[in-house]
């Protein structure tokens, strides 16, 4: 796997002033005393999951042959990255280098523990949408590899257009003549507003307002506005009307809509084997709008981020940024992950060699992205149970949601 060489005549310049600075790093030093150059030239610790590691391999034996800097691949559970990073990397044994979530990043930075990456004139070869997402008081913090999205995934037989509005959508599932219009899994408990936002942002009712460089404010709570009001009347309608059902898991979607039950599932990239395997074929379309505004759903984009106290920056950077930047490596990626790379010139090839891929990256490419500041937690705490009780029809849905409103507002002064 031949990978990004552009920098690494710059950097072999840099190493050779400051190799004694890159003896040893934030997970314990070179792991050895050998003499041997790789060890002298210093050690990147990168935390991976499975499926990455496997990926990494090659690429990190090809940075230590052009370098002299060893790549150690620890692989952790992907759920647990997030919360031992920020435990270990203050006691100076966490990694130079982990993969994680954007939507993590207000918490590491918060924290102390995540350094920005200097990605020059190179941010621009990513999709901006991955860029922003990776952004936070102006600065960008991680490499992004992949971009995922829900969108509309219609099955043609049934439906054989796409449909502009939630209105066209519906109507086209009654004329499918099946059991369900549309599916969406929903959680009888605690809803699914990751899936439901679509539909409130095209009532014009985002989360938070943004700032001038388009980074979240979270001063600025929108979502009780009046476009919140009117979604949380539109919920209570499809509750009422039976279209969205709290009693029909994620599960139970998938299952009805692989056995041609509707025409219609909202839902991710996660889900395209699925119906493939049942020998469904399948369109990804943008999500109908239901207010009148564009409907806009989250977009997560995953990325390797770097330490604020590794003692190998420099070996980090050109690792990220000439390594899992490269071209190379961010289609091996998308090649086991299923997910939209981030760099442009990955993206558009993905693109052009697979409709499902296009589908859901021309969606993503409008998307937003999931807040990254700390205080969206104070929102899922109130905004998937809210929805919920709106749809089971358990109050007056304008009164429902300004309450919710209020407490997220009260959780974020806290």
């Amino acid at each position: 796997m031949k990978v990004n060489k552009k920098s690494i005549v710059a950097f072999g310049a840099m190493a050779a002033v400051s190799s004694l600075a890159l003896v040893g790093c934030a997970s314990g030093g070179s792991g050895g005393g050998s003499t041997d150059a790789p060890d002298a030239a210093g050690t990147l610790t990168v935390w991976v999951d499975a499926d990455r590691a496997g990926v990494l391999k090659e690429p990190a034996a090809e940075f230590t042959q052009e370098t002299g800097v060893k790549v150690n691949l620890v692989q952790k559970d992907f759920g647990e990255i997030r919360d031992q990073f920020i435990s270990q990397v203050p006691t100076g044994k966490g990694p130079d280098i982990a993969v994680g979530a954007h939507d993590w990043l207000g918490t590491l930075v918060t924290n102390g523990v995540v350094a920005p990456v200097e990605l020059g004139d190179t941010a621009a070869d990513y999709e901006k949408v991955a860029i922003d997402a990776w952004s936070y008081d102006g600065q960008v913090y991680g490499v992004p590899y992949s971009i995922e999205n829900i969108a509309l995934m219609r099955n043609t037989a049934l439906a054989p257009e796409a449909p502009a509005t939630w209105d066209d959508m519906i109507a086209a599932g009654t004329a499918a003549g099946t059991e369900y219009k549309f599916l969406v899994g929903l959680d009888p408990e605690a809803g699914d507003p990751y899936h439901m936002y679509p539909f409130q942002t095209s009532f014009g009712a985002p989360v938070f307002g943004t700032n001038a460089d388009g980074t979240y404010n979270p001063d600025d709570l929108q979502i009780g506005n009046a476009g919140g009001e009117a979604f949380a009347q539109w919920l209570a309608a499809q509750g009422a009307a039976g279209i969205l059902n709290p009693n029909i898991s994620g599960d139970l979607a998938r299952e009805n809509f692989v056995g041609g039950k509707s025409p219609f599932f909202l839902t991710g990239p996660w889900n395209v084997p699925a119906a493939q395997e049942a020998g469904i074929d399948i369109a990804i379309d943008a999500v109908p709008t239901s207010g009148g505004e564009a409907a806009q759903p989250f977009v997560g984009v995953q990325g390797f981020f770097m330490s604020a106290k590794s003692e190998n920056v420099v070996a980090a950077t050109n690792f990220l940024t000439n390594y899992v930047g490269s071209e190379e490596v961010q289609t091996a990626l998308y090649e086991v992950g299923g997910r939209a790379p981030a760099l442009s010139s990955a993206f558009d090839a993905a693109v052009a060699a697979d409709p499902i891929v296009a589908g859901f990256g021309e969606v993503g490419a409008t998307a937003v992205p999931m807040p990254n500041i700390p205080e969206m937690g104070s929102v899922w705490e109130f905004w998937g149970v809210t929805e919920n009780a709106i749809v089971k029809g358990e109050g007056d849905p304008v009164a429902l949601w300004q309450k919710m409103a209020a407490d997220i507002q009260a959780a974020i002064a806290r």
